[in-house]
């Protein structure tokens, strides 16, 4: 495995971090940015190597609060918290925790009014007062999620089957605005599996074992594949993300969430001065697409 990398994108605004399965792009704004970019490079020389120190106790069911040693680790533990009546590990907020640990060092400094930190999809945001950022939905024409220097939430993530994570569910996407990115992550996870027919034959599904030896769910099925659903299946399996989505917004832990599968698209919440997700024909909402505008 090649070693963390660090470079300006050819447009000098925006900084890539490579480093194995992470991916990150960053962009600050203001007179700090250089010496934000020096720090976000800086922390993320040390990322993957303390993520992996930790990775036997990441991948285990638990609520281990306090136990973990580093920052990341620490902030995947706290995003499962409220979940951990449910199964889930604190993999499950992985990308999210790092984009928010890099962003945290990005805006330790002056000069920063706003920043990103995008990692994969999942991004976590800074704004200081009086300042927004939009972000388009590049797979979905006019589709937009504003955030306001007012709103508490800060990150957004999407998660599904045809994802880069493993799944229990069918939801194509799901989409979640949550108070940072850690914990938009879990949450798409969670709503995401939910979206299911737990005996339909038209789904195929393997153990987690089997694709990848190490995974955090072991020998528990996962989705690979999905055939034709009667319209009937679809609002079925829909309704199950629903629940989940409604009953984590009334607990306060999401903002908003985007519910995608096949042609069908549910929305639970939204925000208070734009509709996060608007609805739209055959969309493919995918925050790994999202881009700042």
């Amino acid at each position: 495995m090649h070693g963390a990398q660090a470079s300006l994108l050819p447009d000098n605004r925006r900084l890539h971090l490579h480093h194995g399965p992470i991916d990150l792009i960053v962009e600050a704004f203001g007179s700090g940015r250089d010496e934000a970019y020096q720090r976000a490079t800086s922390r993320f020389m040390t990322v993957l190597d303390e993520v992996v120190a930790e990775l036997p106790e990441l991948r285990a069911r638990g609520h281990r609060n306090g136990k973990f040693s580093g920052s990341i680790a620490r902030r995947m533990q706290a995003a499962i918290a409220p979940h951990c009546d449910q199964f889930v590990t604190p993999m499950a907020a992985v990308a999210g925790a790092v984009a928010d640990d890099i962003l945290q060092h990005i805006c330790d400094g002056h000069g920063m009014p706003k920043a990103y930190a995008n990692n994969g999809g999942d991004i976590a945001f800074h704004l200081m007062p009086g300042q927004h950022m939009t972000a388009a939905l590049a797979s979905v024409p006019g589709g937009r999620a504003t955030l306001q220097s007012s709103d508490h939430n800060r990150g957004i993530a999407t998660s599904g089957w045809r994802g880069r994570s493993f799944s229990l569910g069918i939801a194509d996407s799901v989409t979640v605005i949550a108070n940072n990115a850690a914990s938009a992550d879990v949450a798409a996870t969670m709503i995401a599996n939910a979206v299911n027919l737990p005996d339909c034959p038209a789904i195929e599904r393997t153990p987690a074992s089997d694709l990848s030896p190490d995974s955090d769910l072991g020998e528990i099925p996962v989705t690979t594949a999905v055939g034709t659903l009667t319209d009937d299946q679809v609002r079925q399996a829909l309704s199950g993300g629903k629940t989940v989505a409604a009953n984590l917004l009334g607990r306060g832990l999401i903002g908003a969430a985007c519910i995608q599968l096949g042609d069908v698209v549910e929305q639970v919440g939204s925000l208070e001065r734009e509709q996060l997700f608007p609805a739209m024909p055959n969309p493919e909402f995918s925050s790994r697409n999202l881009t700042n505008v």
